[in-house]
């Protein structure tokens, strides 16, 4: 029987292969980042593989301080084969830059490693993944964070943070401070940087707020070079 990771719901099993419940199959005994990357590329165990371009898969130093889950890949990151490359990722560079910490030096991914979208004339619109598709995907998040061992882990967006922390969890409550997890020493949840692309007026508000809670972050990395 598959494991349900908590706040999922659980899903009954069916005639079907255990890969098609789960990516763990699929999972190197022995992981290294390379080894994932290559593994998750032919993945099928959700519907996804058939719409998205290619499996878009983390990026980053397996020595990483930091990690940042995201939802899924967009447009632009379907295309290119990496992680934020569209304009989330370049509000993130942004920010990032803002809050004193350096890209190159983290590492970033998605819940979902492949694009969801839906046909509106040529262009392709996102679409939310739902709880099956995230947890048919979530033995390579487990498989990112077991590699990577960040001491800080940063849920960018509600998915992101509903999946590592429970269907129960609010980012607009508790974004910019630690929360108590076991994945990693510092867990923080905030926005996801598409969401400001979306703010209209309040955006430069919406930023401010991003760089305060990326501060966070940064204060967290200085310590944990300190201890």
């Amino acid at each position: 029987m598959v494991s349900t990771p908590p706040g999922y719901p659980k899903v009954a099993m069916t005639q079907q292969s255990l890969l098609d419940e789960t990516a763990a199959p699929l999972v190197p005994t022995r992981p290294s980042l390379k080894k994932l990357t290559e593994a998750a590329a032919g993945c099928k165990a959700c519907p996804l593989w058939k719409t998205g371009t290619q499996t878009v898969f983390g990026e980053g130093s397996p020595k990483s301080e930091v990690m940042f889950v995201g939802e899924q890949p967009g447009d632009q990151e379907d295309r290119a084969g990496a992680p934020f490359v569209g304009p989330a990722g370049r509000l993130l560079d942004e920010a990032l830059a803002d809050a004193g910490i350096d890209r190159s030096l983290t590492y970033v991914t998605n819940v979902v490693k492949h694009f969801k979208w839906e046909a509106r004339g040529k262009r392709r619109i996102h679409q939310k993944p739902n709880w099956s598709e995230i947890a048919a995907c979530r033995p390579w998040l487990d498989a990112e964070l077991a590699v990577v061992k960040p001491h800080v882990l940063v849920c960018l967006g509600a998915t992101a943070a509903q999946a590592l922390l429970g269907r129960t969890f609010r980012v607009t409550r508790a974004r910019g401070r630690p929360v108590e997890s076991s994945l990693a020493p510092v867990v923080i949840a905030t926005v996801h940087p598409s969401s400001i692309l979306r703010a209209g007026e309040d955006r430069d508000a919406e930023y401010s707020a991003l760089v305060s809670d990326l501060n966070v972050v940064a204060k967290h990395i200085v310590e944990s070079r300190a201890s």
